[in-house]
């Protein structure tokens, strides 16, 4: 498959979201990192957003809550090249009601080829890598010519997504 590259600027937008059993581990986590969060722009859904500038006075852009559609406002912006990071703290013991959502969000962070961090561990890991603070040039799959794959030797339909980030070549035609 072909790839473009979008450049990822010094300082990255990075989505917060963490689930209510999960928010007083990323409070912890982000007061820990709360030096290195503040050189970046913050997203978050509401609850966690509130938390955050509250405890720790971090200036972060608030969407809605994930159940009234906050997830889905990050995962549109993650398609328009407006995120650079994902950290969700998810629950993976307790359902949730909009867990559709949830893997929609986390379905197009893959997609769109951005480092997502479900857990302390792997926060640590983003947050303290060299990256985090130099330009990047971030690898997209080229949607814009189609994307199929071959599936015992047939050509499966293109899927008719639109381009990259920033490109409406593919949306609204025909």
């Amino acid at each position: 498959m072909e790839h473009k590259e979008l450049a990822m600027k010094q300082t990255k937008k990075i989505a917060l979201v963490a689930h209510d059993n999960m928010k007083r581990d990323l409070l912890e986590w982000a007061g820990f990192n709360r030096d290195l969060l503040a050189q970046h722009e913050l997203y978050a859904t509401a609850a966690t957003g509130k938390l955050l500038r509250q405890e720790l006075g971090l200036d972060v852009t608030m969407l809605q809550s994930g159940p009234l559609g906050g997830d889905q406002q990050i995962g549109a912006k993650i398609a328009e090249g407006d995120i650079d990071s994902l950290i969700f703290f998810w629950d993976p013991l307790k359902p949730q009601p909009h867990d559709p959502d949830v893997k929609a969000l986390l379905r197009l962070a893959v997609v769109w080829n951005i480092p997502v961090a479900c857990n302390r561990a792997s926060a640590d890991f983003i947050i303290s890598s060299p990256l985090m603070s130099a330009d990047y040039q971030r690898l997209l799959p080229d949607y814009e010519h189609g994307y199929g794959e071959q599936i015992e030797g047939e050509r499966v339909a293109s899927s008719g997504l639109p381009g990259p980030p920033g490109d409406r070549s593919g949306v609204g035609a025909g």
